[in-house]
């Protein structure tokens, strides 16, 4: 008998220890507050400050606006779709002579990472200011 209760003790300890070390683990991906982090904005991979010197450095400026040195803000509305791509680009307000057009036709072409909400990537909009300086 007491060989039995003894191995039955053994096995008891051994699976407290499985549920132990798996209540451990869940532990690393809590946050200080013991809440599961699941959301996030949508953004630029690379980081702002690439998109912005990306723009800023492949934007085909026109002609009209590199003889006039038009620098200023090209503001655009955008959605960053679940799959990385962006859509629906509006241009919001221009410095004129084509630019904006320029900048949106850029920025159609890259990825973004997209937005999460309650774990789940989702569509989101974004609306951003990229300075221009055609020279």
């Amino acid at each position: 008998m007491k060989k039995i209760v003894l191995v039955i003790g053994i096995q008891l300890s051994v699976i407290g220890g499985i549920v132990a070390q798996e209540k451990t683990a869940d532990k690393s991906s809590v946050d200080k507050q013991n809440m599961t982090v699941t959301t996030q904005d949508a953004f630029y991979p690379k980081g702002e400050q690439a998109l912005y010197t990306y723009v800023m450095m492949n934007t085909k400026y026109p002609e009209e606006s590199i003889k006039k040195y038009v620098t200023g803000n090209v503001s655009l509305s955008f959605d960053v779709m679940a799959d990385s791509t962006v859509s629906n680009v509006k241009i919001i307000s221009d410095v004129g002579y084509g630019v904006g057009e320029e900048v949106k036709k850029l920025l159609e072409k890259l990825k973004f990472a997209p937005a999460i909400m309650m774990g789940v990537k989702v569509k989101s909009n974004l609306i951003m200011d990229f300075p221009v300086k055609a020279h």
